[in-house]
């Protein structure tokens, strides 16, 4: 059975924890899209682990992890990352790259850079890991797909055209003298040749194979619903798709062989980078919450954005995933408020509105909230439902109800095995 696990948010909500947990049953773990400008934090017997590229699943040994042809492969970034998990103890992780997925190259990471200079306070809080370059240059038919790295003569050529026109934009552009050297970004690929070419595979008819063989296969994707390109927060997204849809495309199997979709959001809202953030918190009062859950980036450190759970948001990122199943992470976070704020609604210019609705009016967004009350207590040694404070399963039912989807699973804290099953 395929199962995707993606996010009904804006990015952050846990998905690694659920792929690390449920590739216990599964053969192959699927990256589909994005790059190494998001991770996945795994906290296992291998310690903590911050993961970009690798997929979660690369703890278990019998696991097949895959970077499919959907990712934004930072060849750089992947081998770092691999040297960190064989340094936990991982001889050899079970790893296939697609032969059809494209590189971010070193000029992708200097033109984001150069861009978010340029746009100064219009900037889109880029991580400036070269992703939007990147997805700019395939979709324009300019990127460099991997299997092409292995003919001298023809990427020789695709790299002069490609860098012949980058360097004329730079000096209009950015203003900048100094020039993208093809003969660097040559070498550059030739050097990674030999390295690449074991991890190496066709892996539409792999996982194509596993489907017919009746494998379990997890599709993982990075952010979440509100930083899709085409249905969220636009122009404050990701620059490829994080829905549960885009997984056939970025892993080249059926749509209809995906099963299931475990839709993971917090049991709060954060979000990192720019945007509009309707329920946001500020001051003493995010700190504190940021604290507790430890919001910082997994990828750059950088202090998330904090605010209180969105029902209204995450109604319309369960749609979108189209969520079989819904996790609710975090949940043991909240155990020191007397109150719980959830949004329910938001009033723009003066009407209620229950719909997520589009960027500009979603900028005039204010939170209309319903207060439930607090648990007070420490609820992460709890493992089965029944036990949990009754405070907690009416917070978690009444959520429930407002989305409309049915909550699964709980997370009561950030390791493996602090998960609990909802009947």
């Amino acid at each position: 059975m395929v199962i995707a696990i993606v996010g009904a948010n804006w990015g952050d909500e846990g998905k690694g924890k659920m792929s690390d947990l449920l590739s216990k049953d599964a053969e192959v773990v699927v990256r589909f899209q994005g790059g190494a400008n998001a991770g996945h934090t795994i906290i296992n017997e291998y310690g903590k682990t911050a993961l970009h590229i690798l997929p979660s699943g690369i703890f278990r040994e019998n696991v097949v992890n895959v970077i499919g042809q959907g990712v934004a492969f930072d060849i750089n970034a992947f081998f770092r990352e691999l040297e960190e998990v064989k340094s936990k103890g991982m001889k050899n992780p079970n790893i296939v790259i697609s032969d059809r997925v494209q590189i971010l190259m070193p000029y992708h990471i200097k033109l984001d850079e150069m861009e978010e200079e340029r746009l100064g306070k219009m900037n889109f809080g880029s991580t400036k890991s070269g992703i939007a370059p990147f997805y700019a240059d395939k979709y324009a038919k300019i990127g460099i797909q991997i299997s092409e790295i292995y003919d001298d003569e023809y990427l020789k050529n695709r790299l002069t055209n490609i860098l012949t026109a980058k360097n004329k934009t730079i000096a209009a552009l950015y203003g900048e003298e100094k020039q993208i050297n093809i003969d660097e970004m040559y070498e550059f690929l030739i050097e990674s040749r030999e390295t690449i070419k074991p991890y190496l595979c066709d892996v539409s008819k792999f996982l194509n194979d596993k489907i017919k063989n009746n494998k379990n296969i997890i599709l993982e994707g990075q952010l979440g619903s509100l930083r899709d390109l085409d249905n969220g927060i636009y122009p404050f997204t990701t620059s490829s798709s994080p829905v549960a849809g885009f997984g056939a495309v970025g892993a080249g199997i059926p749509p209809y062989e995906i099963k299931k979709i475990y839709t993971i959001t917090k049991a709060y809202s954060t979000c990192v980078g720019v945007g509009a953030f309707a329920t946001e918190i500020f001051g003493d009062e995010a700190k504190e919450l940021r604290d507790r859950g430890g919001e910082y980036g997994a990828k750059t450190g950088r202090p998330r954005r904090v605010g209180w759970f969105d029902a209204v948001a995450t109604r319309y990122g369960c749609m979108i995933q189209g969520a079989t199943d819904v996790v609710m992470s975090m949940v043991d976070v909240l155990g020191y408020l007397d109150k719980i704020p959830v949004c329910t609604a938001y009033e723009i210019d003066g009407k209620v509105v229950k719909d997520f609705p589009t960027t500009l009016s979603l900028n005039k967004a204010k939170p209309i909230y319903e207060y439930l009350e607090g648990w007070k207590c420490n609820i992460s040694d709890i493992k089965e439902y029944k036990d949990l404070p009754e405070n907690t399963k009416k917070y978690i039912e009444f959520i429930e109800k407002e989305i409309g989807y049915p909550i699964k699973m709980i997370g009561n804290g950030p390791k493996r095995e602090e998960i609990i099953e909802k009947p």
